[in-house]
């Protein structure tokens, strides 16, 4: 069951209409990475990056949740917290968990209090994942490899088992070269050995540090996911794919995950074989906005991950949501106008639509859209440009929100017709774009009565559009 006061400091923010419904956020204050996720006994296990005393990034703690089917989430008790006058007094970074021969078992980067000093962690935990102890022999890699040229940037640890042996993949960079993941092995997963990096970078436009590194199989191809402070050419989470061969990655394709505010992704296999990924929305508001806000941080909805026939990387909503959401509009075979009455209201909608476009075809969606049209945020697609545009210059009334457009080239392959999926929960807005294609938003309403859509177009048939509500996760 879910502690009184823990309801309490979620049903502070029902009057919020900024404040995601059904996306997982903690009960208050600041989050960011997903951490340690593991399904274990049947369970998912969510932990994530968590100050709990404030809405701004500080103190960093693992926070921890559990659910039964990807959508209600109990909260449980913090699961690590820094240590004075130890490897991690400075905060517990990000990591990953794993079961290790029937014992949970995290690994985490353990920091100094000026991040200077950066050093893998082990902890293990009881029965119940609620109980942990830190390792006595932490850090239980201390040392950054040499070829890094001295950098201190050394941190989020990945880890995977092969036959008897496991493997670590932590972030990095190699100085004056660009990004790096370096590769260590252990029989025990307790003495690390180095080997060599995974896999570098030698584009600077793919950014001088990565961190978060994911590295796994899909199909018969391997695929390596890497965040970094980029540009706006890549995006800030980028993923290769390619072979794996002697415990060397060799990319043969790159792409984007996400064009905008999605970061720090973690994956794991669940027990059906699907490879789940959950990310941090970013915010778009001022620290002091969302300091006073109360909140700040959410993760993604979970996503599957799969390969499509050109190695694109394709990720899609859980179907778990179906469980939950309301048909509010069906509707197939509408010839889209500027005047099209196609229209709902919600901020807590989960949209699926799929559209044909002469060469000219435009398609266009309102949303989180007040009735004068004075505040309003525009999805819209332009076949002549093959551009996606999410227009969020009317999305916000307070100045100090991020109101810049997100512009993303998607070309559609030939007799290939539009999809998107939309999910819109309060402040959150993801855009899926034929599956590879997602440009993840922060929106900020104001007031509930700012909560109309609208869908137009010229040369533009919707085939089918299905908008749904999805109601609160928390009630």
């Amino acid at each position: 069951m879910i502690e009184p006061s823990i309801n309490l400091l979620r049903h502070q923010f029902d009057n919020d209409p900024s404040r995601p419904r059904y996306h997982f956020l903690p009960p208050a204050n600041w989050m960011n990475d997903p951490n340690g996720l593991i399904q274990w006994n049947g369970r998912y296990h969510l932990f994530y990056q968590h100050n709990p005393d404030a809405a701004f990034h500080a103190n960093m703690n693992w926070g921890h949740a559990v659910s039964d089917d990807l959508i209600h989430w109990q909260d449980l008790p913090i699961a690590l917290s820094p240590s004075p006058d130890s490897v991690d007094e400075g905060g517990i970074f990000s990591g990953c968990a794993v079961n290790h021969d029937g014992v949970p078992t995290i690994f985490y980067t353990g920091v100094s209090s000026d991040y200077e000093v950066q050093v893998q962690c082990v902890a293990t935990g009881d029965a119940d994942l609620i109980t942990w102890t830190k390792h006595a022999k932490n850090p239980v890699i201390a040392d950054v490899p040499a070829e890094a040229q001295q950098t201190t940037e050394f941190r989020d640890p990945f880890v995977w088992q092969e036959g008897d042996t496991w493997l670590m993949a932590v972030g990095s960079q190699i100085r004056d070269v660009g990004g790096a993941v370096f590769l260590f092995q252990s029989t025990d997963a307790l003495n690390w050995e180095y080997l060599h990096p995974l896999y570098v970078s030698e584009d600077a436009a793919l950014g001088e540090v990565w961190e978060c590194p994911n590295f796994f199989k899909l199909g018969d191809k391997w695929v390596l996911i890497v965040s970094s402070n980029t540009d706006d050419v890549t995006g800030d989470v980028i993923y290769f794919v390619g072979d794996y061969q002697e415990h060397r990655f060799i990319a043969e394709k790159q792409g984007t995950l996400d064009w905008a505010y999605l970061y720090a992704p973690l994956t794991i296999e669940d027990d059906q074989g699907r490879r789940l990924l959950w990310a941090w929305l970013r915010e778009g508001r001022s620290v002091e906005a969302h300091t006073e806000a109360g909140w700040a941080g959410v993760q993604c909805f979970p996503r599957v991950l799969s390969l499509n026939e050109h190695h694109n990387l394709i990720t899609s909503p859980a179907t778990e949501i179906e469980s939950i959401r309301q048909t509010i509009l069906s509707e197939d075979n509408v010839v889209l106008t500027d005047n099209t009455s196609l229209s709902v209201r919600g901020l807590s909608l989960d949209i699926e639509a799929e559209f044909v476009l002469e060469e000219t075809g435009k398609i266009s969606i309102k949303l989180a859209c007040s009735e004068d049209g004075q505040i309003a945020t525009v999805i819209e697609y332009d076949a002549t440009t093959q551009m996606l545009n999410i227009n969020r210059d009317l999305a916000s009334n307070i100045p100090a929100d991020d109101t810049y457009a997100h512009r993303v080239n998607h070309a559609l392959m030939s007799d290939e017709n539009l999809s998107l999926r939309i999910l819109l929960d309060g402040s959150v807005l993801e855009v899926i774009v034929n599956g590879r294609t997602s440009v993840t938003s922060r929106i900020y309403p104001t007031d509930f009565d700012h909560n109309y859509l609208h869908v137009t177009g010229q040369d533009a048939t919707a085939t089918q559009i299905n908008i749904f509500e999805v109601p609160s996760i928390w009630s």
